[in-house]
């Protein structure tokens, strides 16, 4: 896995998280679905890395 991807994967979902919370905190359930669906995202992006890099060794 490259590590600006790696770098990537990981700011959305911190972001992702941050922007949860808060929204959430605020009762503000739609920017809290989004922030969701941004940690997801950088989940996502991060397995999809990591399979690549096990199949290149």
């Amino acid at each position: 896995m490259s590590a600006g991807e790696r770098a990537k994967a990981k700011a959305e979902q911190v972001v992702g998280k941050t922007v949860r919370k808060a929204a959430h905190a605020m009762h503000q359930e739609t920017l809290a679905a989004k922030g969701a669906a941004l940690e997801a995202r950088g989940k996502m992006r991060g397995t999809k890395e990591q399979a690549k890099g096990s199949f290149k060794h």
